[in-house]
């Protein structure tokens, strides 16, 4: 019985997600909290405050910016 993974031979482009098939919204509205989130910080209310200030001034487009 062989312990190695399946794909591992498989060259690494074969394995990566190709830019156009990720998405970071499914279309729906986009909180404070889900952008405090994708930055990698706590939900505390100075990060709130942040992040309702980011939305007001960038729109949607704010967690786009901050998701690879």
């Amino acid at each position: 019985m062989s312990t190695s993974q399946p794909d591992a031979s498989k060259p690494v482009t074969d394995r990566i997600t190709p830019d156009s098939m990720l998405h970071t919204r499914t279309g729906t509205d986009v909180s404070p909290e889900d952008v405090v989130l994708a930055s990698g910080k706590d939900i505390t209310p100075k990060n709130l405050e942040w992040a309702r200030r980011k939305l007001a001034q960038e729109g949607t487009a704010a967690i786009d910016k901050l998701l690879p």
